[in-house]
């Protein structure tokens, strides 16, 4: 297998920007790919075709393509002359590689020029495989192996397999986002699913070091390191959040220091955000998991701000955030434990439906400017 072909699905209905979508998934592919590991990359009939070199390390490159977003699927092909005897002594090798009964010719014609059409294609080699090798048969419904033959200009692209890719739009195309990071389960699926609509992401980690040690800085910076393998070179904030959290302590109504966190906590992304061009933050809520979570509480949440904030995971159960941790590598990491800010301080019975008159009323008797802004004073930035 010469080639990678990768392949793309929602950059096509892009139209008039669909150059700019595919340029910088070539520029995402090469940068994931081993050096001196091909010959060259171009774009054939809608489809990214890397050349490799013998030698490429051919499980490493999938590996690495699996987490490039924008990738629908990709495969490991053979390029051959279009030239149907051609195509069909290649078809008849790579089969050969395989214990197989039953099997099933997968023509696509991307040329139309090429003298026979998709459906002939099938049929010419599956008679010419049939006569090859014995006691097998074709099965159109569920074969045991499927020859896949893409025909474009000057060349065919011949594979047995495609490779399940990320999807969604390539990295770095649509903003930046500041995503809050708290070391547990969801939040980083959250930064996943909006890294693959092509965002990009800020981390932003709040810490109460030294009330709590230093090992949950430690674990965020292994986390942010994970989904850098997703969107390339990333950065990190570090933010301190003990001297916001001792004022709602001393001067606040118990039962809304967990909302009065959550709004100082989007108060200063914002500021953060403002500063790195960011258009929006994301967090990792999912509706009614915990009582910051309730609808009530996201309104009084989500009034601190202007900047729009996404919740990538509001609709989703923790099975369903479990299974996206355990798919994108940061389950394991996640679940180890570390002191958590928000676990700081927690009143007994939190306020699942705050009331926006009561929040404000208790924020007028914080300096919100002054915590916010020594938050941002004090603040550390990794990678």
């Amino acid at each position: 297998m010469n080639y990678i072909i990768c392949r793309y699905s929602e950059i096509a209905l892009k139209k008039g920007n669909r150059g700019f979508f595919e340029e910088k998934l070539i520029k995402n592919i090469k940068n994931v790919l081993p050096k001196g590991s091909f010959e060259s990359i171009r774009m054939v009939f809608g489809r990214v075709a890397v050349k490799l070199i013998s030698s490429a390390d051919k499980q490493k490159i999938a590996e690495n393509l699996k987490k490039v977003f924008g990738i629908s699927n990709f495969s490991f092909a053979i390029s051959v002359p279009n030239n149907m005897e051609k195509i069909q002594e290649i078809t008849l090798e790579i089969l050969k590689t395989k214990k197989f009964k039953t099997f099933k010719i997968f023509a696509k014609r991307g040329d139309k020029s090429f003298i026979f059409t998709s459906q002939e294609v099938n049929e010419k080699i599956g008679e010419y495989i049939l006569k090859k090798i014995k006691n097998i048969k074709v099965d159109l419904e569920n074969p045991d192996v499927i020859c896949y033959v893409e025909i474009v200009k000057n060349n065919s692209f011949l594979y047995l397999e495609k490779i399940k890719g990320a999807g969604g739009l390539p990295s770095k195309t649509s903003g930046k986002v500041c995503v809050l990071l708290s070391g547990g389960i969801d939040s980083p699926v959250a930064a996943y699913r909006i890294m693959r609509r092509g965002t990009e992401a800020v981390f932003l980690h709040f810490h109460s070091y030294p009330q709590t040690n230093a090992a949950s800085i430690e674990k965020i910076k292994t986390i942010a390191k994970i989904l850098e393998q997703y969107q390339g070179k990333s950065r990190l904030y570090s933010i301190p959040f003990l001297d916001v959290q001792k004022s709602i302590f001393k001067n606040a109504p118990e039962k809304l220091r967990v909302v009065l966190y959550r709004r100082f906590m989007l108060k200063i992304a914002q500021k953060i955000a403002e500063n790195e061009g960011a258009l929006a933050i994301a967090t990792g809520d999912s509706l009614g998991q915990v009582a910051s979570q309730t609808l009530e509480n996201i309104y009084a949440i989500n009034e601190a701000v202007k900047i729009p904030v996404f919740r990538p995971l509001i609709g989703l159960d923790k099975e369903e955030i479990i299974k996206q941790a355990q798919e994108i590598g940061t389950f394991k990491i996640s679940i180890e434990p570390h002191e958590d800010c928000c676990s700081l301080f927690i009143p007994l019975h939190p306020e699942t439906k705050a009331s926006l008159k009561d929040i404000k009323s208790a924020e007028k008797k914080l300096n919100v400017q002054k915590l916010i802004n020594t938050a941002i004073k004090k603040l550390n930035v990794f990678f």
